[in-house]
């Protein structure tokens, strides 16, 4: 007879999978939403997997997070209108606040043991801040390290300085096992322009994008019909919402109802400025400063009015809305090489500041127009929305190789 004796029989818990998550976040909401849906898809999959997303959102608490998903705050920092950065904490440089969130980051991975690293976007980190953490889980053969890119990042020309400016191309060909592409190559290749081998050009994978579903209803669903209007974070939201207000000022016939939802880093005196033109539109428009619910609120809109960033472009497909799109310029073209060349394949509508004219008629004329759109739907292709899906199937064939590697 065994004296084998169970985990389970000897008190002990059996192992979770843990799956990491890093988000630098140093500016708007697109990271921290991206990483909490990628970490739900692999919790909900994978039934004894936790997540732990590591972000510098300053309003991640506003969050709530599935079972079995939970973050860690870093030290906050804000970008400057020059592109450099400055502490949001009191009383340290940015290079000690660097310094801090590099140690937090590493002590977290040392104590939370990760079976899989998944990284958003930048290789190295914030200056540079996860390469300790990088160094650390290269040696700790079971850990699996993932570099995961957006649809669009930039002009290929722009990115490769800022990618060599970095040795983000280095990092990524040393460290990373493999790398996932949250979009569809046919669209648009956001490595195009990077210097990459061809090993690791093997070891990328386009998942799709990823599919998002209906968050908790809001606590006053609406009865009258409504266009959505989100600027997403709102930091850079001013030019849109301001155009939006002043066709609806300009024309007191426009339907149907506007629906704002400022975003939460709008400024305070902008978004006071717009809540007396608000007030002054006969309940034509109503506006709120943040829901971390958006997603039902544009699961229940007639249409979409926004700026463009890969989260908000994955609900307008994922509900199949009619859609807007009023994408930035600066510092990127991320928003606008999206929106153009989601126009060209019939997915949405785009207010071109060059074509369009960035006018309140152009903006008034694109929202009544909004009714005869086609939706995303007609437009799509198979397996467009599959990335939440495809992720999950590579996290399991990543453990996979895990459990191999240990029994060698």
């Amino acid at each position: 007879m065994s004296n084998t004796v169970s985990p389970a029989q000897s008190g002990i818990a059996e192992r979770s999978t843990r799956i990491m998550l890093y988000s630098h976040d140093t500016f708007g909401l697109g990271h921290l939403r991206r990483s909490s849906a990628l970490a739900a898809a692999i919790t909900a999959a994978i039934p004894n997997a936790s997540a732990l997303i590591l972000t510098g959102s300053p309003v991640a608490g506003r969050f709530a997070f599935p079972d079995r998903v939970d973050h860690v705050r870093l030290p906050g920092v804000t970008k400057r209108s020059d592109g450099s950065y400055e502490s949001q904490t009191i009383g340290m440089t940015i290079e000690e606040t660097t310094e801090l969130r590099a140690g937090i980051i590493r002590t977290t991975a040392i104590r939370y043991e990760p079976d899989i690293l998944i990284v958003d976007k930048e290789p190295t980190g914030f200056r540079g801040e996860l390469m300790p953490t990088l160094d650390l889980l290269q040696k700790r053969s079971s850990t699996q390290l993932v570099l995961g890119l957006r649809d669009v990042l930039d002009e290929p020309e722009v990115l490769a300085a800022e990618w060599d400016r970095k040795g983000a191309v280095e990092a990524t060909e040393n460290y990373y096992h493999e790398l996932w592409v949250y979009g569809v190559r046919s669209i648009y290749d956001p490595t195009a322009g990077l210097d990459f081998s061809q090993s690791l050009q093997n070891r990328i994978h386009w998942t799709g994008y990823l599919r998002r579903g209906e968050a908790t209803p809001p606590e006053d669903p609406a009865v009258e019909p409504y266009i959505l209007v989100t600027p997403g974070g709102g930091g850079d939201g001013k030019t849109m919402v301001d155009l939006v207000l002043s066709a609806y000022e300009q024309a007191p016939d426009l339907r149907p109802h506007a629906k704002i939802v400022y975003g939460p880093f709008l400024s305070g005196d902008t978004r006071q400025e717009f809540e007396d033109r608000v007030a002054l539109l006969d309940g034509r428009v109503s506006a709120v400063g943040f829901d971390s619910r958006i997603e039902s609120l544009i699961n229940d809109a007639q249409g979409v009015v926004c700026m463009g960033g890969y989260n908000t472009f994955c609900e307008v497909l994922s509900f199949n809305k009619k859609a807007l799109i009023v994408p930035r310029t600066v510092p990127r073209l991320e928003q606008y090489i999206r929106a153009s060349r989601a126009e060209q394949l019939g997915l949405i509508r785009m207010l071109d500041e060059n074509r369009d004219g960035m006018t309140t008629e152009a903006m008034i004329c694109a929202i009544r127009q909004l009714d005869s759109q086609q939706p995303p739907s007609a437009s799509m292709q198979p397996g467009l929305l599959d990335g939440l899906d495809s992720v999950a199937a590579r996290v399991r064939a990543l453990l996979h190789r895990s459990m191999e590697r240990a029994a060698e």
